[in-house]
């Protein structure tokens, strides 16, 4: 596996509506390979010209990490940030930030508007925490607003981890599942269909980019990319567990944003055992994929995910099993060889 690909994505900075840098890798590693065009979202379009005379299967994987913008800066240079996607405030105490300025990007510390903990009285030490209570020092003082602008992205300062046969970084959501589709892209040999592989935009602020390709692209069948969560650490019960980390790729059978198309649910499944590779099958109580913003499209299309399990999603500490990794880039990639097998019409 590319470890070093993977890395340079979940380094790299994107919130919603600034996804330039890893729109960048993207189509670096997909030139040659792919017809590429880049939409008026932001959305990088691949296209892998199958064998078979035109049907379009879609796959779709965002670029974004939630993250936060410059929305006021005081007289003594501190920053106040908007939220873009959603961090949980009890996660973000005390970390490192870049503010990416015209000029370049900047340190910063992100921290919490209180009294240091030794002067707290205990009714305020228990308080709960919201975000417009967060602010960025830079170190600048009343020069920040030299070179800070309202509207600057302020992204995690983090880097990749490796620890067991496990890696952890920001960004995993959902650059490990760019890297993914990547990956597969190229790993996919002889296939009957045209491959539009997307890198979306906008997606954790409302599946907005996908929905917009999705509308230009009118696939046949689109599948998303994207973590769920692994919740096998301490403090969860086995049954809100959703998935576990090396137990395999996560076959999606629904979220709140989608319920994936039962027919191509059973196509990936049979796919996977077919090839024998691991997979687990998934519930997801909560959260939303790109698959939710394109089902409805064009009157209907048959809709799926197939899913990266993740620990401690939304944080800066998002981690993932190198074989969960790979067997998603190898069950993509066999699907998409396999893909026109597939009929998902509905009979009367």
């Amino acid at each position: 596996m590319n470890t070093e690909l993977l890395r340079e994505l979940v380094e790299g900075h994107g919130v919603p509506g600034q996804e330039d840098q890893i729109r960048k890798i993207v189509a670096r590693e997909l030139k040659g390979i792919c017809e590429l065009s880049t939409d008026a979202m932001g959305n990088l379009i691949a296209i892998k010209r199958g064998s078979g005379g035109g049907k379009k299967l879609m796959l779709a994987a965002h670029m974004d990490e939630i993250g936060f913008i410059v929305k006021f800066i005081d007289k003594d240079g501190y920053i106040r940030i908007n939220p873009l996607g959603g961090f949980d405030p009890r996660q973000l105490n005390s970390q490192r930030v870049l503010v990416h300025t015209s000029k370049g990007p900047i340190n910063g510390v992100l921290m919490y508007g209180t009294k240091p903990k030794h002067l707290l009285t205990d009714a305020e030490a228990s308080a709960g925490q919201n975000l417009d209570s967060f602010f960025v020092d830079t170190g600048l003082g009343d020069k920040t607003k030299d070179l800070v602008s309202v509207g600057d992205m302020v992204s995690m300062s983090r880097q990749m981890m490796t620890f067991g046969d496990l890696l952890s970084c920001k960004a995993m959501d959902d650059r490990a599942c760019v890297f993914i589709m990547i990956e597969a892209v190229k790993q996919a040999k002889k296939h009957d269909v045209d491959v539009y592989a997307v890198a979306t935009v906008q997606e954790e602020i409302g599946l907005r980019g996908a929905s917009a390709a999705g509308s230009a692209i009118a696939p046949d069948v689109v599948v998303a990319l994207d973590v769920t969560l692994a919740n096998d650490i301490p403090g969860v019960p086995e049954q809100d567990h959703c998935t576990k980390l090396g137990q395999g790729a996560a076959i999606k059978i629904m979220d709140s944003s989608l319920i994936c198309h039962p027919k191509v649910v059973e196509h990936f499944r049979q796919v996977a055992i077919k090839n024998k590779f691991k997979y687990q099958m998934e519930v997801l109580p909560r959260g939303g994929t790109d698959a939710g913003g394109i089902q409805r499209l064009h009157g209907g299309i048959p809709a799926f995910t197939l899913s990266t399990p993740t620990r401690y999603i939304h944080t800066v500490n998002e981690t993932v099993h190198k074989d969960d990794v790979q067997a998603c880039i190898d069950l993509l990639a066999k699907y998409i060889e396999d893909c026109h097998n597939g009929d998902y019409s509905y009979s009367e």
